[in-house]
């Protein structure tokens, strides 16, 4: 593929999916600096890794496993070195409206989100891509575990938050 092509590809394939971005971003990160930082992490990794996307999978779920992947390794502090720099700008304005939609929570996400602070990170991974509708399959082959330990996983989440919301 021609250069000029892939980056036509690459763009408009993250234009269609950068609402990953800022879920998996979110999960992980309160701070919108922190937000910011890991959005580009990620861009700079799905940029890497890009022309290693093959097509066997769709690009979400390819998106999905880079993203969270990075995401745990921000979080960990792994990811934290000083790296280049990738323009944000066309990202900013879709990051201040999130920011604003974040801060603009009712008590039950006020709640929902501090509940979701207490997970541990692969948890985190498994209740952003449930929420988004992926399927336990799917869940599996992002996060690298088998199906039924996803459904077992989301169990065991599923009665901690019952339980959060109930103590709340």
């Amino acid at each position: 593929m021609v250069r000029q092509d892939q980056d036509t590809q690459f763009l408009a394939q993250i234009e269609s999916h950068k609402g990953i971005l800022y879920k998996v971003a979110y999960a992980y990160c309160r701070n919108s600096e922190d937000r910011g930082d890991l959005i580009q992490d990620i861009l700079i990794e799905l940029w890497k890794s890009f022309r290693h996307f093959n097509g066997h999978s769709q690009f979400s779920t390819w998106m999905y496993r880079i993203a969270v992947n990075v995401a745990i390794s921000f979080y960990r502090g792994e990811g934290r070195r000083i790296r280049n720099a990738l323009p944000i700008e066309d990202f900013a304005s879709d990051l201040a409206t999130a920011d604003a939609a974040f801060d603009a929570q009712t008590d039950n996400m006020q709640t929902l989100t501090q509940l979701l602070d207490e997970l541990d990170e692969v948890s985190k991974a498994l209740v952003i891509l449930f929420l988004d509708g992926h399927s336990y399959a799917e869940i599996a082959e992002i996060i690298g575990i088998s199906a039924t330990n996803v459904g077992t996983r989301l169990n065991r989440i599923k009665t901690q938050l019952q339980r959060g919301f109930a103590a709340g």
